[in-house]
């Protein structure tokens, strides 16, 4: 149960990012920052959005 609530937890951070990104106002270092999540992960869902 812990496991699918951490991956809903996860899901929805990314959610957040990707509004972010959708924003353009802030670096991926600070979506990274506020959403909580690796930069890495910011940086692939940013190139999901330009494919």
């Amino acid at each position: 149960m812990c496991k699918m609530m951490e991956d809903m937890r996860k899901e929805s951070l990314k959610e957040v990012a990707k509004r972010m990104l959708a924003d353009g106002m802030l670096t991926l270092e600070k979506i990274a920052e506020y959403a909580g999540l690796p930069l890495d992960e910011v940086k692939k869902l940013k190139a999901e959005r330009t494919a």
